[in-house]
């Protein structure tokens, strides 16, 4: 009977992480809470469900329960779980921090029109591509006022270099 406790336990637990990271909080919550009911809150693995559950409650906008959560993990027989959960409630309690409305991008809806009907851009064609690439080429540049004339560095790099292997050379 323990081993299927521990099997409901591990699916309830996997279901609760695996919502949590698609974005669906509420569903987390569920599975996380059911996952807690199913093992010992003093155990690595009970402690490490409960964590889980934390977040749960702080993405799903119930603050209260993660804080009251946090404040008993505070006491958890494991220090790690003591540990993180310390760290939690000091993140949770935070104060919030005000953005200035400048700082901040709406992003509209863009799956419905306001006559309820999809709303589908199309791409731009090839022909269309290639006429706005074709202005945006440099002009030829004269070579009649580019600068020819040999200035002797690559002269001096060579005879530089082969001093150098030289005396490597020499030395060895």
């Amino acid at each position: 009977m323990v081993s299927n406790n521990r099997e409901k336990f591990q699916i309830q637990y996997q279901a609760g992480k695996k919502a949590f990271e698609r974005g669906e909080y509420g569903q987390s919550v569920q599975y996380l809470e059911s996952a807690k009911a199913l093992t010992a809150n003093s155990s690595r693995l009970g402690g490490e469900a409960q964590i889980w559950l934390v977040t749960a409650y702080q993405a799903a906008g119930q603050d209260r329960e993660a804080i009251a959560l946090c404040q008993e993990l505070a006491t958890h027989p494991h220090p790690e779980i003591r540990q993180q959960a310390k760290r939690l409630l000091y993140i949770i309690q935070a104060p919030q921090l005000k953005r200035p409305k400048e700082w901040m991008s709406e992003i509209p809806d863009l799956a419905t029109t306001s006559d309820g009907k999809p709303k589908y851009v199309t791409a731009k064609t090839k022909t269309k591509i290639n006429s706005s690439q074709s202005n945006n080429n440099p002009e030829p540049v004269d070579l009649s006022q580019v600068n020819t004339e040999d200035n002797q560095f690559i002269w001096v790099a060579i005879i530089f270099i082969l001093l150098t292997f030289g005396a490597l050379f020499w030395l060895s």
